[in-house]
């Protein structure tokens, strides 16, 4: 079994060429190298040859880290088209996405927090309130004056779905 001193040294000296060689199939590089190290304290016996060991563990993770990553992304982009539109504007010339952003920012947080509870979450004003620690009629009227403050700032006509 490989003690905790042993395991330090490997991490030390390994950890950042791993990590480097890793981002070359996957964005969470460094996830992948935690779980290779993990999986090397675990071993029973440890491996003959550590080193290469560790290399063909994170490259074999990291490649599927690679593949799940490309998959979620094309599922969420494959939503995003198809999700219908939050917010219509009713002078036709469009809704600006970071326009939109940065007003639900200034928002107050539970206004903030309520609208995209409800919009984005599809959650009742009854389970926003069981998130929020709050009565039902208040997490409605947190979103209804998030909803006028939107209409306000963005001078748009929001859809309202209560």
């Amino acid at each position: 079994m490989m003690g905790p001193d042993q395991l330090g040294q490997l991490v030390d000296r390994h950890s950042a060429a791993l990590t480097l060689y890793a981002r070359q199939w996957c964005g969470a590089a460094e996830d992948v190298v935690q779980e290779a190290f993990l999986k090397l304290v675990a071993q029973q016996p440890a491996p003959r040859s550590v080193i290469p060991w560790l290399y063909r563990v994170v490259r074999n993770a990291a490649i599927s880290s690679g593949r799940s990553e490309r998959r979620r992304c094309r599922h969420e982009t494959t939503a995003a088209v198809e999700s219908p539109q939050w917010f219509e504007c009713t002078d036709g010339t469009g809704l600006d996405g970071e326009t939109a952003a940065i007003a639900l920012q200034r928002l107050t947080k539970e206004e903030r927090e309520t609208i995209t509870l409800h919009l984005w979450g599809g959650l009742t004003f009854e389970e926003i309130a069981q998130v929020a620690e709050c009565s039902a009629s208040t997490a409605h009227r947190w979103y209804a004056a998030g909803l006028e403050a939107l209409r306000e700032r963005l001078h748009v006509h929001v859809r309202t779905t209560y």
